[in-house]
């Protein structure tokens, strides 16, 4: 048997705690993780770059590089660095459709086009990235301008907590918008890392 190949994934930080979990729990031991700002949702054009940095950074030291995120707002210019580069990432246009799968998320979009979507990272750092990362804290007549459209805040949980389900409350009514729970889990991100172990497996045999 040869030895361990490890897989080095390259994370948005909003997905970092959730890939360790799934490390942890899976006992992915030859798993690396290594991750982008989380702010980058705000800056999605940035997201191509960096990612091929970190590809080209890394790529002397594993047989193989997965790379944790959707399109998040690149319009497909991630994929095309990912094409050049040989790499694989999640399925989907954002983390909100590989949670909840792509045929639930697309009934969430028909019933209600202007939907607000938070994760549980998202939900923790709503302050930070929300109201703060948008101005809002210090300039409340920006509410409107960026929210303005939106009818629904959906909370799309990968753990279940009683505290997230108050806490998604809570922001919904600071956005002045409805609410509504879903618990995802990890959806496809769990299979997608699993999918990724399985290829440095059949290195080792």
């Amino acid at each position: 048997m040869t030895a361990v190949a490890n897989t080095l994934v390259i994370a948005c930080g909003a997905l970092g705690r959730e890939i360790v979990a799934l490390r942890s729990a899976n006992q992915w031991t030859h798993m690396d993780v290594t991750c982008l700002p989380a702010e980058l949702h705000n800056r999605p054009e940035k997201i191509p770059g960096l990612v091929r940095e970190k590809i080209q950074h890394f790529k002397p030291r594993y047989k193989h590089i997965f790379v944790a995120y959707a399109d998040c707002g690149t319009g497909g210019l991630l994929d095309a660095v990912l094409k050049e580069e040989q790499v694989e990432r999640i399925p989907g246009a954002h983390c909100y459709e590989f949670y909840a799968g792509s045929a639930v998320f697309e009934k969430l979009c028909d019933d209600e086009i202007g939907s607000f979507y938070l994760t549980d990272f998202l939900l923790r750092h709503f302050d930070r990235l929300i109201m703060h990362g948008l101005g809002i804290d210090k300039h409340p007549e920006l509410l409107p301008v960026y929210f303005g459209n939106y009818k629904k805040l959906v909370y799309l949980a990968q753990v279940a907590s009683s505290e997230g389900v108050s806490l998604g409350q809570r922001a919904a009514d600071r956005l002045g918008l409805s609410f509504e729970y879903r618990l995802t889990g990890y959806g496809a991100l769990d299979s997608s890392l699993s999918n990724a172990n399985e290829k440095v497996i059949q290195w080792q045999n």
